[in-house]
């Protein structure tokens, strides 16, 4: 931490990014749900969800992409499927409002589904899976994006980013969280290489030809990769099929072509599962978190750290001494509060 650094409370911080929001125009609702999810992107130093987000969150919404005000509506036929109609509207809002609904249908069923149709979505997946978690619920949550990932062997931009998170309780702990993007990095890595000048790593990307590239702008202009080569690739396809063609909603090239840009955030859907670990063990010998226990144990005895393990640290840092901003970080917060995007 350097002396230039400005320390602020969660509280604090959420208030002054709700307020931006408002003086933009979005209604308190969802104000303060994106709010919350970028305070702890910066709380978590989870920087490529944090505070860089308002802009392109203020540049979709001036640009009249997203709704300002729609209000989620909750379909609920009584099944272990519960959907929430976003109304074009930024995604966490929606989130919210389904997420009790979902954690009380697992419980009583063992495994429930939550569907968002027509939701803008630009925010990490794991403050979803982490809510479910704390409900003693394991969780899945996965969506598309736009098209700006070349599959394997490939040389256009057709997949998304595609992110999927998975989140499993541990009681008295921290639960066991990953949230990666089936890209090799997420969107938001490259724009952060790009605005600090830095090269990328080899084998992140491919230029506008189709050729590997490590100069981020020439990235952005061509495509990422995924991850693991085909094994990444075939990923990303099950996101776009079950979070894109299997709930009724768009795939990431569906998205860029109704989008027309990459420079703004993406309407389409999302899907998340929840799990009741107590009812798929049901009349099995064992505990099933005891059994999860054992099995972490195991990777941290052998040197290894467990995902998120980091981000839990940095929480814990910023909860007892504040959330860091840099100088640069402190002077975007200011102009975005006089002056907006």
């Amino acid at each position: 931490m350097t002396d230039a650094a400005t320390l602020l409370d969660f509280d604090t911080l959420k208030g002054r990014i709700e307020a931006i929001f408002a003086r933009a125009g979005l209604a308190p609702l969802h104000a303060a749900a994106l709010a919350r999810v970028i305070a702890a992107g910066e709380r978590d130093g989870a920087k490529s969800h944090g505070l860089y987000r308002i802009e392109g969150c203020l540049r979709t919404l001036a640009a009249g992409k997203v709704s300002p005000d729609a209000v989620p509506e909750l379909l609920d036929d009584g099944s272990a499927v519960i959907r929430v109609l976003a109304g074009g509207a930024f995604s966490p809002a929606a989130f919210e409002l389904g997420a009790p609904l979902l954690a009380e249908r697992a419980r009583a069923q063992g495994l429930a589904a939550l569907v968002i149709n027509d939701c803008v979505h630009f925010s990490a997946l794991w403050p979803e899976v982490e809510a479910l978690a704390a409900e003693g619920l394991a969780a899945l949550a996965l969506c598309p994006s736009y098209a700006t990932v070349a599959p394997a062997g490939g040389t256009r931009p057709l997949l998304g980013t595609n992110p999927f998170a998975f989140a499993w309780p541990r009681p008295g702990g921290t639960p066991y969280v990953f949230d990666f993007a089936t890209s090799v990095a997420a969107r938001g890595e490259i724009e952060l290489h790009r605005r600090a000048g830095r090269p990328l790593p080899a084998g992140w990307a491919i230029d506008a030809q189709g050729a590997a590239t490590t100069d981020p702008a020439e990235a952005l202009a061509g495509a990422m990769l995924p991850f693991g080569g085909h094994k990444g690739s075939a990923i990303s396809t099950m996101v776009e099929l079950l979070a894109g063609a299997m709930i009724g909603d768009l795939t990431s090239r569906g998205a860029l072509d109704a989008l027309g840009t990459t420079t703004l955030a993406p309407r389409h859907g999302e899907l998340i599962l929840a799990f009741s670990p107590e009812r798929f063990a049901a009349d099995r010998p064992g505990d099933p978190f005891a059994a999860a226990e054992t099995l972490f144990e195991a990777i941290l005895g052998q040197g290894a750290r467990l995902p998120s393990q980091r981000r839990f640290g940095a929480r814990e840092t910023s909860l007892r001494q504040g959330i860091a901003l840099s100088a640069e970080e402190t002077a975007l917060l200011g102009r975005l509060e006089a002056e907006g995007a």
